[in-house]
């Protein structure tokens, strides 16, 4: 496995991070008025990896500034395995996770998987550090036709499995799609680590929709909507309040992502009320 580029030293990646809330500057005056379209934002990462926690925050800016006039941008956190060779196992990673991503490189015709990537709405791929990539892709989508996607409510069955109850429209006529998979991620809100050994050896890194569970739950066929409760299973028992969920529609074999939504924990709603 390889990464992009040399491991980046702690002055480079708070540079990176300075011109990056330069660029959500520029892109919040710009406001327009509408419903936001909703976008999905897959970052590929691993605590082992030296380039990444500039990326971890790059993803933490995108959740919390909400940068791109028009657009919600939804963020996943997705923590490779490939890493963990050397000294460091990555407590969120997942051979599932580095499965997805070797299939987006299939499809983007990339030499081999790397850290940080960003994958945006399943049509663009960009460094997981660059901010100003990232923020054009999110333009570029969402302009692109959606899918109804609703999370009507989401419980706890026992300490590993939620139960979600999911709304999918139709898939309309204009978007030329027989069918579609969806989705649904079961994240933590926010994560910290320290990091005792590897390339990250003694630093703190913090994360923001980190994902435990990432699970087909059924197809969208055309004419047909989809409307039923699923049960996700979870590799632990995580504390409750500290979850999100996110409900996507994808174009099979990991294509365009057609619809997106989230919902927080009921602990974060309130607390995001409170603000």
């Amino acid at each position: 496995m390889r990464s992009l580029s040399q491991p980046m030293k702690s002055a480079l990646g708070i540079v990176l991070v300075v011109l990056c809330l330069g660029v959500f500057g520029a892109a919040v005056d710009s406001s327009q008025a509408g419903t936001p379209s909703p976008i999905l934002v897959e970052l590929f990462t691993s605590e082992g990896c030296s380039s990444c926690p500039p990326a971890d925050l790059l993803l933490t800016k995108l959740d919390s500034l909400q940068p791109v006039a028009g657009a919600q941008t939804i963020v996943l956190s997705e923590h490779v395995d490939y890493w963990n060779h050397d000294g460091w196992t990555d407590p969120y990673s997942s051979s599932s996770f580095t499965a997805r991503q070797n299939a987006y490189e299939e499809r983007f015709k990339v030499n081999g998987p790397y850290t940080p990537q960003i994958v945006v709405d399943g049509s663009a791929q960009v460094n997981g550090s660059d901010g100003q990539a990232t923020v054009h892709a999110i333009e570029v989508a969402k302009s692109d036709p959606r899918v109804s996607v609703r999370i009507g409510s989401f419980s706890m069955q026992g300490p590993k499995t939620v139960r979600v109850h999911l709304k999918v429209d139709a898939l309309p006529e204009s978007l030329g799609v027989r069918k579609a998979d969806i989705f649904v991620a079961v994240a933590l809100d926010h994560a910290e680590s320290h990091v005792l050994k590897g390339e990250n050896k003694g630093r703190d890194i913090k994360h923001v929709a980190v994902v435990l569970a990432l699970n087909k739950v059924g197809t969208l066929e055309k004419r047909d909507s989809f409307e039923r409760d699923v049960d996700v299973k979870l590799p632990n028992a995580p504390d409750p309040s500290n979850l999100r969920l996110v409900a996507f529609v994808q174009k099979p074999d990991f294509g365009q992502v057609l619809g997106a939504s989230l919902t927080p924990a009921e602990g974060n709603k309130r607390e995001a009320e409170t603000k």
